[in-house]
Order: C-alpha cells, then sequence, then structure tokens
C-alpha cells in the first residue's frame, strides 16, 4: 500500500465516459532517455503531431489504456503523461507512454496504437525525482485496478489495437 493520498480507481464503473476512448497512433520516437535511465521507468515518445492531435481531445494530465506495438496480437496495459512534464521544464507537450511490461529490448521506429481509456491525475511539478517516481508508481497501480473492471477491459479487444489483415 501506498502512503499517496489518491484512490486506487479512477473512472466510472460503469461506463467508460467521454471524450474515451481516444485512439493515437505513431512511430515511435527517441524521446530525453529520461523514462528508462532516469526514472527507471521506460516510456514510447509518440510524434509531436500525435501529441498536437491528441490536445484536442484531453487535457494535460496522466492517463491510463491499452497499447500494442507493430499491430502485434499482444495488448499491453499502459499509462501516459500527456503533457509538458514540468519537472523537467519541457518547451514541448509531449504524450509519452509507459507499457506496464518488461521488453528487452527498444522498440524506436515501430507503430504504437494507443487507446487512452481515462484520466487518472492532472500533471504536476514536484520537488524531488523520488516524489515524481513514487507517484508514477502509484499511477501504475491505479491503470492497473482501473483497467480491470468489465467497460476498461473490453476496449483491449478494441480492432484499432488489433493487426490489419495487410500487416499480417
Amino acid at each position: 500500500m501506498s502512503d499517496i493520498d489518491r484512490p486506487l480507481l479512477v473512472g466510472n464503473d460503469h461506463a467508460v465516459e467521454q471524450p474515451y476512448p481516444v485512439r493515437l497512433r505513431g512511430t515511435v520516437m527517441r524521446g530525453f532517455g529520461r523514462g528508462g535511465k532516469e526514472l527507471g521507468i521506460p516510456t514510447a515518445n509518440l510524434p509531436e503531431d500525435v501529441s498536437q492531435y491528441a490536445g484536442q481531445f484531453i487535457e494535460t494530465g496522466i492517463y491510463y489504456g491499452w497499447a500494442s506495438i507493430n499491430s502485434s496480437e499482444t495488448i499491453y496495459p499502459m499509462v501516459m503523461s500527456f503533457g509538458w512534464n514540468p519537472y523537467y521544464k519541457n518547451e514541448k507537450r509531449s504524450a509519452e507512454v509507459h507499457i506496464m511490461h518488461k521488453f528487452d529490448e527498444d522498440f524506436y521506429e515501430k507503430d504504437l496504437r494507443v487507446i487512452v481509456a481515462g484520466f487518472i491525475r492532472p500533471e504536476k511539478n514536484y520537488t524531488t525525482l523520488e516524489a515524481l517516481i513514487s507517484d508514477i508508481n502509484f499511477d501504475i497501480q491505479v491503470a492497473h485496478s482501473s483497467l480491470a473492471r468489465g467497460p476498461y477491459a473490453a476496449l483491449k479487444e478494441d480492432i484499432f489495437l488489433k493487426p490489419s489483415p495487410a500487416s499480417l
């Protein structure tokens, strides 16, 4: 159990509410190299144009949902930071996806499909790296428990995440 004073479940228990689900797709690009190296929480960064598109539907903050890489049959739970990352003082808004799975290799230049299912919390600044890491780890717990509910678990089967016949 964490000492963070936030709920472990977010979103409506009975239905995915608007504006969700939000579907995003882009080629994984190199980011700042902080996620895996500095935070121990690797991220797949979506291109800037995808971030701009996402900004039409969602506010800056932390989100949860599902992801697939290169139209794989395997669908993974994910947490996404969307915003300015004030701790790092980013100059551009970014969409950084942490896929909740241990991978043996990077997947730069691969196609990443994401379904944003819901909102966890607003973006915020931190006074220490440890506080940031603690909050991210709690976000991961929130995502796991929130995605386990029926309407959110069902999004894992969305055709958007599946390989198209042309990619088989």
